[in-house]
């Protein structure tokens, strides 16, 4: 999924500095942003105050949207270099293209993890017909700097493991979880689950202490670690964890990310991650006027235009906190 913020602005993310090295209950309340004409998205990574949680650098949450009369999602080809993309669906389908000449339609709990590496293109759109609803979450993984110029690929994973508990049933996204793990490809340890808990459950997950940790809310009423939290929201969690006591109101939608605080600091705008004000700038040129992110075939409308980035060099602007 794009970013498709036309006012977007160079961020940078990760390093220390921006980790909590103890458990920490911290609130996240989502930016709404529109995506296309009919899909309004809660973005809540990057955030105020947190930038990344492990190695996951970008969270928007979209969705129920009842798209019976809508064209529902509907993002053009663009470009993306030096992160994976996450799709995950609750309800609804979302058909794939790229520029490596990958096609899929995606649909609930099935992984769609496309690594960019040094440079894709990749549309995103509800099929024709399509089913009533859409629901679900759309992230970014950042590569670190041994990995983000891979070759891009295209990987979808029908089949994922999972983790059961009294009224819990937690698919493996990315990584993994209490001994199951994921068959999709990773470059940092990290992990990503779907919860589902159904109503009076109360139960724990384990957790590794050396990873930071952010559970998102995808619906019904959950209570993690004592907190209250609401769809389109996602609680920070800090290190140091071992476990996460969780309990369900009614039946609900988590979805748990975690991994290792990433070290390196990165550049993050647009649909690109970078290492350097200039890496941004030239991706955005050869978006605009090469062939480095390839094309986009079958897709039926024009691609994205890439934004203007920022005059103002991203050494002058200094760390954003």
């Amino acid at each position: 999924m794009s970013n498709l913020d036309r006012q977007a602005a160079l961020t940078v993310c990760g390093g220390r500095g921006f980790v909590v090295a103890e458990p920490v209950r911290e609130l996240l309340s989502p930016r709404r942003v529109q995506l296309g004409e009919s899909t309004e998205v809660r973005r809540l990574l990057p955030n105020l105050g947190r930038r990344m949680v492990g190695a996951w650098a970008f969270v928007d949450h979209y969705g129920p949207d009842d798209i019976a009369d809508e064209p529902g999602m509907q993002v053009p080809p663009h470009p993306h270099m030096g992160l994976q993309t996450v799709s995950w669906l609750h309800e609804g389908e979302v058909l794939h293209r790229d520029s490596t000449g990958g096609l899929q339609t995606i649909r609930p709990r099935e992984l769609g993890l496309m690594t960019s590496g040094r440079a894709i293109s990749h549309s995103e759109e509800s099929p024709r017909p399509h089913a009533r609803f859409l629901h679900g979450a759309q992230l970014w993984v950042a590569l670190p700097d041994a990995h983000r110029h891979v070759a891009p690929h295209f990987e979808h994973h029908a089949e994922l493991p999972r983790v059961t508990a009294p009224g819990l049933s937690a698919t493996v996204i990315l990584g993994a979880l209490d001994g199951a793990a994921s068959p999709g490809t990773t470059y940092t340890p990290l992990v990503g689950a779907d919860l589902a808990l159904t109503a009076g459950a109360e139960t724990s997950l384990p957790l590794d202490p050396d990873f930071e940790y952010a559970v998102l809310a995808m619906s019904g009423e959950a209570h993690v670690d004592g907190v209250p939290v609401l769809p389109g929201s996602m609680l920070y969690l800090g290190c140091g964890r071992t476990e996460l006591p969780l309990r369900a109101a009614t039946d609900a939608g988590l979805m748990l990310l975690g991994g290792e605080p990433f070290e390196e600091e990165i550049v993050m705008w647009w649909n690109f991650v970078g290492r350097t004000d200039e890496e941004i700038r030239t991706a955005r040129e050869d978006w605009m006027k090469g062939d480095r992110f390839g094309e986009v075939k079958g897709y039926d409308g024009d691609r994205l235009d890439a934004p203007e980035v920022p005059a103002t060099p991203l050494k002058a602007r200094g760390r954003v906190r």
